[in-house]
Order: structure tokens, then sequence, then C-alpha cells
């Protein structure tokens, strides 16, 4: 889980942290006339924001960009994926939407995948539940909705792409991943606007604004404006990414 902001401060030893690469994916279910987005509450027991309600997330691993998928991301999202600095290269665009799915599956047991059972034996560790249900994660149905880089002086710093998918994507649920004592005790599916949204982190508020946005204009697209959070002169700032 990659939450950014102002959390946690660096130690006076080392004031500077490079970002790290991470993804977050925020469900939408959109079968109601109000549209819910799920979250799952911490355990009160984690160091990090304790018994908060956050989206899934977490870094890029390395093996993220070996994974076989049954189908490529979409051209419109790597483009989406490759505009502002610093640049990532193609490669790096597909990991960055893989580990939202893998990501996903790992804290909610929520699987984005779609049956391929000549392929799905290539995967192990944590793509096994994939392999049980004779699936291969999905990164079609993704939609970029915003970029965020903690501020310098934090003890984790993460270059954070926030996507999104709608519920009817999750082809396979892994039971037994949320228990009380998981690192997510709890899963709900909760209205945009409701009242435990408004105890998320800062930045993840502004990127459910942004979603909320997105979402009253119909259908997602990829060619939609993508706002970049990041800090310089003393204070966040919200640029839209450029090609």
């Amino acid at each position: 889980m990659s939450e950014t902001g102002n959390t946690e401060k660096e130690a006076d030893h080392h004031p500077y942290r490079r970002p790290v690469d991470a993804a977050t994916l925020i469900l939408v279910d959109r079968a109601g006339a109000t549209p819910k987005v799920l979250v799952g509450r911490r355990h009160d027991k984690v160091v990090f924001m304790p018994g908060k309600f956050v989206f899934p997330g977490g870094r890029v691993d390395t093996a993220d960009g070996r994974v076989p998928v049954a189908a490529p991301i979409p051209k419109a999202l790597e483009a989406s994926l490759l505009r502002g600095s610093p640049r990532i290269t193609a490669g790096r665009a597909r990991s960055l939407a893989v580990a939202a799915i893998r990501e996903a599956c790992e804290e909610t047991g929520l699987c984005l995948g779609r049956a391929s059972r000549s392929k799905a034996a290539a995967l192990s560790g944590p793509w096994k539940p994939f392999v049980d249900a004779g699936l291969l994660p999905d990164p079609s149905g993704l939609f970029l909705i915003a970029r965020a880089i903690t501020p310098p002086g934090r003890v984790r710093r993460f270059d954070t792409r926030f996507f999104t998918a709608d519920a009817s994507a999750i082809a396979h649920r892994v039971e037994g991943v949320i228990h009380a004592d998981a690192e997510l005790v709890e899963l709900v599916w909760v209205e945009l606007g409701s009242k435990p949204l408004a105890d998320l982190h800062a930045m993840t508020r502004n990127v459910l604004n942004e979603l909320d946005k997105r979402l009253a204009t119909g259908a997602l697209h990829h060619n939609a404006d993508v706002p970049f959070y990041h800090f310089y002169g003393g204070k966040m700032h919200r640029d839209v990414l450029q090609p």
C-alpha cells in the first residue's frame, strides 16, 4: 500500500530519498445511482496509517515487467503513462499497470484477469491465485486517474500512479485474505462523498475528487487530462501531465 503526502518525516541523517515507482488501484462499482469505491481498513497495530481506510497499492516489483498478461495495456493508456518527467519506458508503463493488479489481488483477494490456461502455469508467487483460477492478469480495463510524488523529507517516498477499474473486471476472489490479523481487516464499498472517505489521506482525497469529476462526464476514456501532484518551492503543486 502506498500513500503520497505528509505522513512520515525523514530521519535527520538522511534528508533525501529518491521516490520509487508505485501503483494504486481504485475499484469502482457504478451499478447504483452513486458510484461506490472499494476501501480497506488497515489493522490498528500497523505502524503506517493504523486503522485508516486505504486503497490497495504498493511499489513496482522487478518481476512485474515479465508477467504474461491476457491482453496488452491499451496504447492510449501507455501514452498517458509516458507523459511527464522523469520519463519512463513503455515496459515500465506496463509494469505499473501490472503492479496495480498484483497489489489489489494480494491485499484484497480481488483479481482482475481473463481466462487463459495456456500461459497461467508460468505464474508463481503472488500470482498463484491467477494460476489456481486459470487466469492471466488483464490490465486492458485500467484507466490512469492521477500521478503523485511524495514530498522530500519523508521516510518513504513514492512516485505513484493511481489507476481505476470497474468492479465488473474482477474475475476471481481469493477467500481468507481479509481477516482480523491481516494488514487489511475489512473491505467496504462506500459511495463517493461518504463519511469513511473523509478520513482518507489528503492526497488520496485529491485523487478521488479527480475520479469523481471524470465519472461525472460519463464513460471513462484515456485522452482526459491527467493531474500530476508534486512538491517544489515549498508547497504542493497540481499540474497536468503533458505528452
